[in-house]
């Protein structure tokens, strides 16, 4: 389990093909805290580390990616260069900052809006009609493993649906979210809480 709060942004240093992808990210990170086999969500997928390297402050932290993990996630992620939000797996006692999060990408959206508001950046995504009864105002999401609260929802005839969010500035400048335009690729999670409910729903109707 997450909580959606990242804690730094990694680079993907190398990927290489062995069956499934090994990918190798820089980071900020002390690689004498971390263990083998532990969890951490990169950009929204929980990840498996299976090699370190580095030193504190400059980390290599190594996962294996599977092919399905490539297909669920937004296109071009996992190329050399690319740019991730990580956050280590929530510990018992650890605060709560943002909402829980399992690191599993339920689908990829597109930013539809991008626009300055007063300091801060709206920014609008278009979500498909299986996901779209999952999304409420005021309710969570999970954009690129960032939690963050939907300010607004529109659905669209074809039951689809467009939702807003709020990028404050300390929000754009610790994650990647600060540098999404117009039709870029999100991996996004919705709330699981809302899954259980409509869950509950579709066996009571």
């Amino acid at each position: 389990m997450f909580t959606g709060i990242v804690t730094a942004i990694g680079t993907i240093e190398s990927v290489e093909k062995r069956g499934d992808l090994r990918v190798t990210v820089a980071c900020p990170f002390d690689p004498s805290a971390i263990d083998i086999g532990a969890s951490i969500a990169c950009s929204g997928v929980c990840l498996t580390v299976v090699a370190l390297g580095g030193t504190a402050g400059d980390a290599r932290i190594s996962f294996d990616v599977s092919d399905e993990t490539v297909r669920c996630t937004k296109p071009g992620m996992w190329t050399q260069g690319g740019k991730l939000n990580l956050e280590s797996a929530l510990r018992l006692g650890d605060e709560l900052g943002g909402h829980l999060v399992t690191g599993h990408v339920d689908a990829v959206g597109t930013v539809v809006l991008s626009r300055d508001e007063g300091g801060s950046r709206k920014l609008a995504f278009r979500i498909g009609r299986d996901l779209a009864p999952f999304v409420a105002a005021k309710g969570s999401i999970t954009i690129d493993g960032v939690s963050l609260t939907v300010n607004d929802v529109r659905d669209r005839s074809d039951g689809t649906c467009d939702f807003a969010v709020n990028i404050i500035p300390h929000t754009g400048e610790v994650t990647t979210l600060g540098g999404l335009a117009m039709d870029d690729r999100v991996n996004l999670e919705i709330d699981v809480l809302a899954r259980y409910l409509k869950r509950m729903q579709s066996l009571q109707g």
